[in-house]
């Protein structure tokens, strides 16, 4: 099986990082400026996803492709690996992990004991880390989604609320240590201030699980939501001839309220 659009693929970001020919820009990058860029891409795949369009599934999967590419370019000019590597890794990883598949024994298995299979040969492969019930990778993921993601290892430990209530309890109780912070006159220590609202976003996030919500859809239908509504409060301002920012901010409450209404 031939692959020639993939291996076009290659040759392009292997000449855009050409030391002499290529991209200004793209000789910039580093990893950790790309970063930004590989989270970015897969948002907008899992928005593509949610949206249903194929099409726009396959350009933003190229766009994370594209990140893919950009990473094992830099890796292998730094001479530590190279796309065939990760290639190879990931291959090996999947032989491995799939032994009902590509091994011997059992070949009729449930989809969860194969999770199950799946937890017993990554552990046998990392034997000699130190083991914790809650792993720091979990803090590799979005921080609301590595809350929730914490939250539930923590139960499976027996170290979490009871209900959901207790867990209101919690929010109640970060949202006062806030407000403490923040006290009236103007003047605040932003460490301390960022310290409880991290602590009030975390217990948040625990309320969002006990309800069986994850936080990270939450918040996502919350921003879409409120891009929707802005963007027809925005309507209806151009509409009157004026931009946003000629518009004082009782009237853009009063479209608000009136958007919000319909």
């Amino acid at each position: 099986m031939k692959y020639p659009e993939v291996e076009r693929s290659i040759e392009i970001i292997q000449k855009l990082h050409h030391p002499t020919e290529g991209c200004p820009w793209d000789l910039e990058q580093t990893h950790d400026s790309l970063l930004q860029y590989l989270m970015e891409e897969a948002y907008e795949f899992m928005e593509a996803c949610e949206l249903e369009d194929p099409k726009l599934m396959q350009e933003e999967l190229g766009d994370v492709l594209l990140q893919v590419l950009h990473h094992s370019t830099l890796a292998q000019k730094a001479g530590k690996f190279s796309l065939e590597d990760v290639a190879k890794t990931l291959s090996d990883k999947m032989v491995r992990r799939h032994p009902h598949v590509f091994g011997v024994g059992e070949k009729k298995l449930s989809p969860d004991q194969v999770v199950q299979k799946w937890q017993e040969i990554k552990k046998s492969e990392k034997k000699s880390e130190k083991k914790y019930s809650i792993e720091k990778k979990l803090l590799h993921a979005p921080a609301l989604e590595a809350a929730y993601k914490i939250g539930k290892k923590s139960t499976e430990v027996n170290f979490d609320w009871e209900d959901h209530l207790q867990v209101m309890g919690k929010v109640e109780e970060e949202w006062q240590e806030v407000k403490e912070e923040l006290p009236p006159g103007g003047k605040f220590n932003q460490e301390r201030v960022k310290e409880e609202i991290g602590d009030l976003l975390f217990s948040i996030a625990q309320l969002a699980r006990h309800v069986g919500l994850n936080p990270e859809q939450c918040l996502r239908d919350a921003n879409k939501k409120f891009l929707g509504r802005f963007h027809k409060v925005e309507d209806l301002v151009l509409q009157s001839g004026k931009t946003m920012k000629e518009t004082s901010q009782q009237e853009l409450e009063k479209l608000w309220v009136k958007v919000k209404k319909s």
